[in-house]
């Protein structure tokens, strides 16, 4: 599975699960990156073979409508959809 890792700020473990050509995933990715914060994601559709079976069965297991972006803080909370006020509640404020 490739996943990529961002450097920033810690506020936890922050794992998107995206699509390359989502635009809300690309918001979503922008907003973390505007705030400096540490993030991983992968982007599912590159994923093939054993790999996306993987991937996509983690996915399911957080959002099982599978719809993007989907982002998981630290393997507890799920949010599906570009909601950055949410995020923000989960991860604390700046």
């Amino acid at each position: 599975m490739d996943i990529v890792h961002i450097a920033g700020e810690d506020r936890g473990k922050i794992m998107l699960y995206t699509l390359s050509t989502c635009v809300w995933c690309r918001k979503m990715k922008k907003w973390l990156d505007e705030k400096g914060l540490a993030y991983s994601y992968v982007d599912v559709d590159r994923e093939t073979g054993k790999d996306k079976e993987a991937v996509m069965e983690e996915l399911e297991h957080w959002n099982p409508l599978c719809s993007f972006p989907t982002v998981v803080v630290n393997q507890k909370e799920c949010l599906v959809g570009f909601k950055p006020e949410k995020l923000q509640e989960i991860i604390g404020n700046d």
